[in-house]
This record gives C-alpha cells, structure tokens and sequence, in this order.
C-alpha cells in the first residue's frame, strides 16, 4: 500500500510517517509546503528508503495535488497539512483560512478526480482521511463532561473555525459526492520532534536553560495530553479499518492543568539537571491570558478503543520522561530553530 501523507514533515505528520514505514512497512508520499513548523530532520531517518518519497508542493495547488496522486500511484491519503498554532491565528487568521479551509477543499477536490480514475478494486480501497483537532468542539465545564463524536461544534479560536470548516467540507463530500472518507479529532500531542513554539518542548527548554516558564492565567485550563506515538498509531488503524463516513475521537485520558503540566517538567527537570540553587518552579511566571482561551478539552476514546482495538500505550508520567529525555539529548535538532529569527517573540509564550 501506498499512502500520501500531507504535512508528513509536521510535528505528528512526521511521527505518522515513520510509524508507516518503519512499523508497518508501507510505502509514505510526503508532500509537505515545508512551512516555519516543518523540519527536515524529523523525518531524516527514512531518507534513503526505497519506501519513502518526499515533495515540496503546497495542497492549495489543486492540479499539483492531482498530478502527484496519479504519478505516485497512491492507494489513499491521511491529510494532516495545517496551521496549528492558536496564539497564531488570533495574529493573523489569513493563512488559517487559506491552508485549513481552502487546502482541504483543494484536497478535497483533487482527491476525488483521483478516485474517480482508479479501476474498480482500488477505488473500493480507497481512502481519505482527514486529521482534526478536539478544539473544534469548544470547552467543557471543570467539573465534567467528555467530548464524543456526537458532541455539537463550537469553536472559539481562528485556528479552531479553520478547522472546524475542513471537518464539514469532509463529511460533505461524503455524502454529496460518495468520497470514501474517515475523520479523527485528537486531543494536546506531546513528544519527540515538537517545534519549540509549543508548551511542552518551550517549558523544557526554558527550564533546562533557567529563563522563566510563562503559563498563560493562572495556569487552570486543562487538556487531555497524548504522545504523538500512540496518536500515529490511532491514526493509521483509523485510516485501515476505520468505518467510511465516520469520525474518531482520539485521546489519551490524561487529563491536566496546564500549571501541572509545567510544574511536572520542573521536577523531572530539576532531579535530572539540578539548578545551582533553588528549584525550576521559582521559574514559573503567570501572564495574561489569551483571548477565546478554552477552558477545558477531554476526549472519550470509547469509539476507537471499543472498535479498533487501540489503546494508549503511554500514560503521562511516562510519555513526559520520554519527552525530556529525547530533548535533552537531541540539541542539534531543536537549536536551530530555537535560534531562528522568527522564534524569538513567539517562543515567549505557549500554545495550549
């Protein structure tokens, strides 16, 4: 099988990547616009493999899209290609409008004249499907509630709208033009090969080098954090077995506030490097909040656990020793972007 993968050199799209072909053996097609959050060094390890093709092109270019489809004789699509950062979208909702809504459509649209091309069996094959985020679900209350498939949309952000737009051009083109589609909402990604922008990889790197750890509020938001590992598994099950026309909640169950979250790498952090006086959560400064910021995000994985089998293999104290450890060992890789002229102001404050 042969699989395209869109944003594969993102943050989860690389994890999914190299689950794919190294854990699975399938051939990957990367096509990736290669934007500020893309790294090449996320996905250097497969470079080489007979399995493994990579390209430069932007989803918004409908007829390019066509073309590498039928060049590379793909057998589905799992599309991740977006803008991510909410703090981002507030700044500049132009570009979230362009990629997320207006990418997906192109997609979209390229994919199904692909479809229509394919013989019989391999167009009975033939998938697409569409990576989301639970944001576009909006917040739920502190005191309960998980989001599931069912639960009605309501986001609040640029980026969340932008999103929330893909998620219905999908199911639309389900079931106006019968395209063989499968949707997932994911909860907060954490791991290895996260840009720095992000809360966890900015809180541990401020924290190895003793700058202060910013925490937007007074740090209550909570989300359900999941390692980007377990997350490339679900999606590849869902891609595979998943049922057509239907959507996916994938979560880990690891439910924190964001002030927990900070102080959790503060501890590990200080038992692996102890400062020369003084613990890292004297680091910890409150800043104000951003605006339309959600209170609370938590997924129920009933779905995709029950049907496909999958289960989180990380739980959080051992994803977040994971995580720090991978970073304070891969400096080469997180340096030259943490020294990028476009991180400075931005790698003040953290997305969550």
């Amino acid at each position: 099988m042969k699989i395209m993968v869109t944003g594969g050199a993102g943050f989860i799209g690389s994890a999914l990547c190299r689950h794919l072909v190294k854990d699975l053996g399938y051939h990957v097609v990367n096509v990736d616009k290669m934007t500020y959050a893309a790294t090449e060094g996320s996905t250097a390890m497969l470079r080489g493999s007979s399995s493994y093709h990579f390209h430069k092109a932007d989803i918004c270019d409908r007829d390019q899209m066509k073309s590498l489809m039928s060049a590379e004789d793909v057998d589905g699509i799992i599309h991740l290609a977006a803008e991510s950062h909410v703090d981002r979208s507030i700044d500049g909702p132009g570009a979230f409008i362009e990629t997320n809504i207006l990418g997906a459509f192109s997609l979209l649209q390229a994919g199904r004249a692909y479809h229509d091309t394919l013989p019989a069996g391999r167009r009975d094959r033939f998938r697409f499907h569409h990576v989301s985020t639970d944001e576009v679900f909006g917040e739920l209350p502190l005191e309960g509630g998980l989001f599931t498939e069912a639960t009605a949309y309501a986001p609040s952000s640029p980026y969340s709208a932008s999103k929330a737009a893909s998620d219905h051009l999908v199911m639309a083109w389900h079931k106006t033009y019968g395209m063989p589609v499968v949707l997932s909402n994911c909860s907060n990604n954490y791991g290895p090969y996260q840009f720095p922008e992000k809360l966890m990889p900015l809180m541990i790197l401020n924290g190895l080098e003793g700058k202060p750890l910013p925490v937007y509020g007074q740090g209550t938001n909570v989300r359900d954090w999941l390692h980007v590992e377990d997350h490339a598994r679900a999606l590849a099950l869902v891609f595979m077995r998943g049922q057509l026309g239907q959507s996916y909640n994938i979560g880990g169950r690891n439910e924190r506030t964001n002030l927990a979250v900070v102080e959790a790498i503060a501890d590990i952090l200080d038992q692996e490097v102890p400062l020369k006086s003084g613990s890292r959560r004297s680091l910890i400064t409150f800043v104000g909040d951003r605006p339309g910021h959600d209170l609370r995000y938590a997924i129920d994985a009933s779905k995709i656990e029950g049907e496909l089998g999958w289960r989180a293999k990380y739980t959080f104290e051992t994803g977040l020793k994971d995580t720090i450890s991978w970073y304070m060992s891969n400096q080469d890789w997180w340096q030259p972007l943490r020294s990028a002229r476009y991180a400075g102001e931005r790698l003040g404050k953290a997305s969550s």
